[in-house]
């Protein structure tokens, strides 16, 4: 499974690709406009500092604008990927910036039927959104499996499942089992995934047995 950072943050991904962790990045514009920079300034710095795809959201409703914004953002780093809402008028837009080559994230993704849309038009990934599911009582990881079910059943489907509203390392877990491409997580959620108190709970009595040991490490 691919790992992405859900943030707009250049020192966390940097610190990230250290541990070789950051596979890519994921924005949108919540998480841009807490920056309170220009989009074309916080994407640019983030590609500056991955080379893998860095999503980029439209704010346009309507396809045309959405393509012309799309072909915008595209023309910052050939990584950059943009991020259109799974509307009508989104599909529309993923489906012509794919024929001009230009990779596609098709995001609010809530159902399998929309995800297999996005397919259908082309998209680079789809972007299900498990935690607001879960938020309304629905069950955000039965879509993933749903989805990754389909996708499995037509190998010339391209499509990536990128699993997105992640609030825990055990969806990430979960996601993984059932076969999705990518996660999308908060640094903080990355950092959870780090942890756990018996690793600090060894290297605490290693460290202390090591007292008694005669060494010229």
């Amino acid at each position: 499974m691919k790992i992405f950072i859900d943030g707009a943050n250049v020192e966390d991904v940097r610190y990230y690709q250290k541990l070789g962790f950051v596979d890519g990045v994921t924005t949108n514009p919540s998480i841009i406009a807490k920056t309170g920079q220009p989009i074309e300034a916080v994407i640019a710095a983030l590609c500056g500092v991955t080379d893998g795809p860095v999503s980029a959201e439209v704010i346009s409703t309507e396809a045309k604008g959405m393509i012309a914004e799309g072909q915008k953002l595209a023309r910052l780093a050939s990584n950059v990927v943009i991020k259109v809402p799974l509307t009508a008028e989104g599909l529309q837009a993923c489906y012509a910036l794919r024929q001009d080559n230009i990779d596609v994230n098709v995001t609010l993704c809530f159902s399998a039927a929309q995800a297999l849309l996005a397919a259908k038009a082309g998209a680079t990934f789809v972007s299900p959104f498990v935690g607001r599911l879960d938020d309304i009582s629905q069950d955000g990881l039965a879509l993933i499996s749903e989805i990754c079910l389909i996708f499995e059943q037509y190998p010339a489907l391209n499509t990536e499942v990128l699993v997105a509203s992640i609030r825990s390392p055990q969806q990430v877990v979960a996601a993984a089992k059932m076969g999705a491409h990518i996660a999308t997580l908060p640094a903080k959620v990355l950092a959870q995934m780090l942890q756990h108190p018996l690793t600090e709970k060894g290297i605490e009595q290693f460290l202390s047995d090591w007292k008694n040991v005669s060494s010229d490490l």
